[in-house]
């Protein structure tokens, strides 16, 4: 039976249905997730102002990997992002054609002319771009804006403090308020509240460096190289004039200090890394991070979630971070509502940990294995070598591509199809359709290529949770049916007229009657 939960949340005086802990890009995301399935949402952020210098380019910048552009395709929200349009790399020395620049592992570049695509089966010629250009600004205000559209209600400048759950229900601390819900989701950033609360195991492996980005005006630049430079003592990236990063292999002793940040010792470091005599005029800002890897053992605690750097963390190498957080939000977001809704088969929310947990830890492992070759010693060199071999070769560019973009993220669901457990082809149909734009409501999909009249019955059953499509598309992999979730994973697949006894039971792991 469907309902809309804003009407209880309503009448129930300040009762949500889930309370979100970040307005960040997770949190958002998540929130526009649950609101689109009618779940009432409350996100409680702690800084009153959403706009930062940190959040805008150049600091801002991130590369949006190609499960978070498909999902943001799916909810109609990519042709709001504008950057990407005018902004192919905000890099001076990039590159052009074959030799562009499209991302780097460990800091070697990955060039677009290495990478051969057609590995890459189900990539069809509708399928959205792997990789663009973003920033965390814009796409926090185009979440935002969604999100307010869909009901959800931001509280800014609330600092969530503490929780308390029961059996039914969640109460959230914020200074003098406290707020209800039915599930609490942390998306509170590295240094989340909700998961120091909640008593979340938090295991991993500390930092080798202290990273800096900073904003200063240089007395003499011409002393400075562009681009990436790698020196004995550690690394300098100048992505434009006076926008400087700098890794410094201290096992990020100056970050756990919490001392200032001072032009004094931003010059102090830069010199000793770049070994010049470089000056700095004026500090503008700066800011520092490590790479310390870390992931929470479990990601639930009874109605407690965490959800992105709340989650894990790692060394923003690559702009890994972000798109895995977004990945957290699509995936638990359609089944908490379903929870919610009370149309979740049994397990469906154990499957968030079970799906997203693996992942976490591949993109962990990911970042210790580029830190691990960036050490300024010799052992560190000798492989950091033989991997700038690889990655100018043809196949270990499309690995390394691959790995970076998201394109190989699968879940294990044990389905006997190739496909099952990956994102959906983004099928294109005759009139012009494509799948991806058939999801804009958040519901699954029973793709029937074959016009099998049996299935659209099936999928009458589920009408709540799951819409029947059926019709021929441009190419079809060679497939008959295809039973797609609401985040776009396939569930089931089978390229021969389908045994009615094998997809009911597919179904039955996914939507509940």
């Amino acid at each position: 039976m469907c309902f809309n939960h804003n009407m209880k949340a309503a009448q129930d005086h300040l009762i949500y249905d889930v309370v979100i802990s970040g307005a960040g890009p997770v949190g958002l995301f998540l929130a526009c997730e649950l609101a689109l399935a009618k779940c009432s949402v409350l996100i409680l952020e702690k800084a009153e102002n959403p706009h930062s210098p940190l959040k805008q380019l150049p600091f801002g910048i991130r590369g949006l990997s190609a499960s978070t552009i498909e999902a943001l395709y799916r909810r109609g929200l990519l042709d709001e992002l504008k950057i990407h349009q005018r902004l192919k790399n905000p890099h001076q020395n990039a590159g052009q054609g074959a030799r562009r620049h499209v991302g780097h592992f460990a800091g070697i570049p990955l060039y677009d002319g290495n990478i051969d695509a057609s590995q890459w089966k189900s990539r069809l010629p509708t399928s959205t771009s792997a990789s663009l250009i973003s920033e965390m600004e814009e796409l926090e205000t185009v979440l935002a804006r969604r999100a307010e559209a869909l009901g959800v209600e931001i509280q800014r400048g609330f600092a969530v403090t503490d929780f308390h759950q029961t059996e039914d229900q969640v109460t959230v601390q914020s200074s003098d308020y406290s707020f209800q819900g039915q599930w609490l989701v942390g998306c509170d950033g590295a240094r989340s509240i909700i998961r120091k609360a909640g008593g979340f195991e938090f295991p991993g492996t500390e930092p080798e460096f202290t990273g800096y980005s900073t904003h200063v005006d240089l007395a003499d630049p011409e002393k400075l190289s562009q681009g990436r430079v790698v020196t004995p003592q550690g690394m300098y990236l100048q992505s434009q004039p006076g926008f400087v990063v700098i890794q410094d292999f201290d096992g990020g002793a100056f970050h756990h200090t919490g001392e200032p940040i001072t032009l004094k010792h931003v010059q102090e470091v830069l010199r000793r890394i770049s070994n010049t005599e470089v000056t700095i005029s004026a500090l503008h800002i700066a800011t520092t991070w490590t790479d310390r890897a870390r992931q929470a053992a479990t990601y639930r605690n009874g109605r407690v979630f965490l959800a992105g750097d709340a989650a894990h963390i790692h060394a923003p190498l690559g702009g890994q971070g972000l798109n895995l957080g977004l990945g957290d939000a699509m995936n638990l977001g359609w089944k908490l509502a379903a929870a919610i809704h009370n149309t979740a088969p049994e397990g469906l929310l154990d499957s968030y940990q079970a799906e997203r947990h693996p992942i976490g830890a591949q993109v962990l492992d990911w970042s210790r294995a580029q830190v691990a070759i960036m050490r300024p010693d010799p052992h560190a060199r000798a492989v950091n070598a033989i991997f700038r071999d690889l990655v100018n070769t043809r196949d270990g560019a499309t690995y390394i591509a691959g790995r970076l973009w998201g394109l190989f993220t699968h879940y294990d669901l044990g389905g006997a199809h190739p496909l099952v457990g990956h994102s959906v082809p983004n099928f294109e149909f005759e009139d012009g359709t494509t799948i991806g734009e058939l999801m804009r409501d958040g519901k699954g999909i029973l793709l029937d290529f074959d016009g099998n009249t049996l299935l659209g019955a099936l999928a009458s059953e589920y009408d709540c949770q799951m819409k029947y499509v059926s019709g021929r598309a441009k190419e079809q992999l060679d497939l008959s049916t295809v039973l797609i979730r609401p985040d776009g994973v396939i569930a089931w697949a089978s390229d021969s007229e389908p045994n009615e006894q094998s997809i009911r039971q597919a179904t039955a792991l996914w939507f509940a009657q």
